[in-house]
C-alpha cells in the first residue's frame, strides 16, 4: 500500500485557520491565500489536499462550495468535507471537483445513508471520517463539528463500515488535534488491527518527521498535515521522503 502525504487547509470565512481540539473559540488565523497555498503544496511535490469547511461543519451545510472548487483546479486531488448532510450535498462536491468526499458528522449518526452512498457513489469516491475522542474507556464520536457527542463508539462504526466495503477512513484523536504533541499512533495500531482492509489516515497532532514515520509504521496508509506544516515545524518536501 502506497503512503500518502496529504497537507490539510482549513477554510473559516474563506481563510485558512486551524482550531486546537475542535474548538472554535481556539483558533489561529494565517495570513496566507488559500489557492496560494495549495499551489505551494503542488509545487513541493503532493498529490492530494484535504480541505475542511470548517463553518460548514460547524453550521450543517457547506459554505465553501466555489472555494473548494478553485482549490480542486490547482492540479491536485482533493478530499474535501464540512457540512455534508445529504447525497445531493456529495454530488455537489463531486461535480465541483473533488475526487473524494469526507463525511463526518452524518456518518455517526446514519451509517445506514451513507453505506447507501458507499454503493451509488462507489468507496473510492468517500472517505469516512470518524474522529473520537477516548471517555469512560471508550472510544466515543461527536458531532456536528465536534460540538455534540452521542452514545456511538469507535469501534462499532469502524467494523459497520468496513463490513460494508469502505476503503477510507479517516481518524483523529480530537484531543490531540492542532496541538502538536504527537499523533497517538496507539489509536491507528488499533484501527489496523480492528478493520485491515481500510485505508486509514492519521491525523491530529503531528510535530514533527518521527511522527510521519510513526503512522507509517503503525500501518496508517497516510497523514494529514495541517498546523506543522503552517508554521514551518517541516517542509513538505522533507515529509515527502518519509
Amino acid at each position: 500500500m502506497n503512503f500518502t502525504i496529504i497537507p490539510a487547509i482549513d477554510l473559516r470565512e474563506s481563510g485558512v485557520v486551524r482550531l486546537q481540539q475542535g474548538d472554535y473559540d481556539r483558533e489561529t488565523r494565517y495570513a496566507t491565500d488559500p489557492a496560494a497555498l495549495a499551489a505551494g503544496y503542488r509545487d513541493a511535490g503532493a498529490r492530494w489536499l484535504h480541505v475542511v469547511d470548517l463553518d460548514g461543519a460547524r453550521a450543517g451545510h457547506f459554505t465553501q462550495l466555489s472555494l473548494i472548487g478553485q482549490l480542486a483546479r490547482c492540479g491536485l486531488q482533493v478530499q474535501a468535507g464540512g457540512g455534508v448532510r445529504d447525497a445531493a450535498d456529495v454530488r455537489r462536491l463531486l461535480d465541483a471537483g473533488a475526487a473524494r468526499v469526507v463525511v463526518g458528522s452524518i456518518a455517526v449518526r446514519d451509517p445506514q445513508t451513507v453505506i447507501g452512498w458507499l454503493r451509488n457513489f462507489g468507496a473510492e469516491r468517500l472517505v469516512i471520517a470518524l474522529d473520537a475522542r477516548q471517555r469512560d474507556g471508550a472510544w466515543r464520536l461527536p458531532t456536528a463539528g465536534w460540538t455534540q457527542t452521542g452514545e456511538a463508539t469507535l469501534d462499532e462504526r469502524v467494523q459497520a463500515y468496513a463490513a460494508a466495503g469502505a476503503g477510507h477512513l479517516l481518524c483523529t484523536d480530537i484531543d490531540r488535534d492542532g496541538m502538536l504533541g504527537g499523533l497517538n499512533i496507539a489509536l491507528y495500531r488499533h484501527l489496523g488491527t480492528l478493520a485491515p482492509t481500510l485505508a486509514v489516515q492519521a491525523s491530529g497532532g503531528v510535530r514533527d518527521l518521527d511522527d510521519i514515520r510513526a503512522a507509517r509504521a503503525a500501518g496508517a496508509a497516510g497523514v494529514i498535515l495541517g498546523r506543522a506544516l503552517l508554521e514551518g515545524r517541516f517542509t513538505l518536501a522533507q515529509a515527502l521522503t518519509c
